[in-house]
């Protein structure tokens, strides 16, 4: 017979290093178990859903509380170890046995910010790319799997799966995750160090419209077409407002007697300076916009980005523009047409809400690279 495991005072616990196991009485006479733990300084609680019947007389009840007390136990012992670990800049044992995948969806699960669409893809992307490569590892990946040959291995096959950027936004929001996995010494080492994904971020690759597709463009209506839609994306065209800035837009970011329009960037917010953006609005902006409601309003109710893509394209396809256009094409479209209008890239780079002119350049690259068109379409001649 296994002897009897002691019940500790809720307020003495029984210390081992940096991890306490403690009780907690509650009102239907039971107890709670919960971690007590001490970390650089810090104290935190950790109620481990586990409970001992405070009141246990027949041998059923002890049996019963000392398996809980005997698991409670083990979660104590790991949870100190995996600290000692951390303390210590050395991967748990227990962390080396993690499937990298659920780590990856528990990462997506809290993930908060406006890029998380992106963070979603790129986690199908790595899943597609050890289906086709490292099939036995497509389910289950531990940390210490992840090497930099493989790396080198995913970023070809993003290359090869990818048009225009893609491959390098697809592997920037995967290293996001590898980053954090290495500062909570989830990975030793990190796998994406030195491996580069080639291509030149600084050029723009996605389609444009030119002034007169635009003019084309806003001249084609049809009867099933959705207003609210077309809309918003003509006042992309001529504001170069992002997608997901777009559908938060409000009225109350409208200064009418000013006609100014003035709203903090998803992208950027919280983490630039420059995240702040003020637009002039002409007599065409505030008529898309429209009179100021009663009531507090968003300018634009809009389905689903994926439903705004589909009526785009259907918009696109219908007045004859063989283009592969995007919302964010609009946001391009504006940057090249105002440039080419004799606008200055620090004019441009303040009403995109670029922090610097680093990001703007790939417009003044697409203007250059549009009047090199220009001229050699023009008919050879011999002097």
């Amino acid at each position: 017979m296994k002897p009897a495991i002691k019940i500790t005072a809720s307020r003495k616990g029984t210390k081992k290093n940096n991890v306490i196991l403690r009780e907690k009485p509650l009102n239907n006479g039971n107890k709670s178990l919960y971690l007590d733990i001490y970390r650089d300084g810090t104290r935190t609680y950790e109620f481990l859903k586990l409970y001992v019947n405070a009141k246990a007389r027949t041998p059923i009840d002890r049996e019963a509380n000392r398996e809980v007390l005997e698991l409670a136990e083990k979660i104590r012992t790991q949870k100190e170890s995996d600290l000692n670990h951390e303390a210590h800049g050395q991967i748990s044992p227990s962390t080396k046995k993690i499937n990298f995948l659920d780590y990856y969806q528990a990462y997506i699960d809290k993930y908060t910010k406006a890029d998380i669409r992106m963070i979603k893809a790129s986690f199908e992307r790595f899943k597609d790319f050890l289906k086709e490569y490292y099939p036995a590892l497509q389910y289950n990946i531990k940390p210490d799997q992840l090497t930099k040959d493989m790396m080198m291995l995913f970023v070809e096959y993003l290359e090869s799966k990818s048009t225009g950027e893609g491959a390098l936004t697809f592997y920037k929001r995967f290293k996001k995750v590898i980053k954090y996995a290495v500062e909570h010494n989830v990975i030793s080492k990190n796998p994406c160090a030195g491996v580069v994904c080639k291509v030149d971020e600084h050029a723009l690759t996605k389609d444009i419209l030119s002034v007169d597709e635009m003019k084309k463009l806003i001249a084609t209506r049809y009867p099933e077409q959705n207003l609210n839609t077309r809309r918003a994306f003509i006042f992309t065209l001529y504001t170069g407002i992002r997608f997901c800035d777009i559908i938060e837009l409000k009225y109350s970011d409208v200064d009418f007697s000013n006609k100014t329009l003035k709203f903090n960037q998803a992208k950027t917010k919280g983490h630039s300076a420059n995240s702040w953006v003020n637009i002039p609005l002409n007599d065409g902006l505030l008529s898309l916009i429209g009179d100021k409601p009663a009531k507090p309003d968003f300018i634009f109710h809009l389905p689903s980005q994926t439903m705004c893509l589909k009526a785009l394209r259907h918009w696109v396809t219908k007045a004859g523009i063989d283009k592969h256009i995007t919302w964010h094409c609009g946001r391009h479209s504006f940057a090249v047409n105002i440039l080419n209008n004799g606008a200055n890239i620090k004019t441009v780079a303040s009403l995109l809400g670029h922090s610097g002119l680093k990001h703007t350049e790939k417009y003044t690259r697409a203007v250059d690279s549009l009047k090199e068109k220009a001229i050699n379409s023009l008919p050879t001649f011999e002097n």
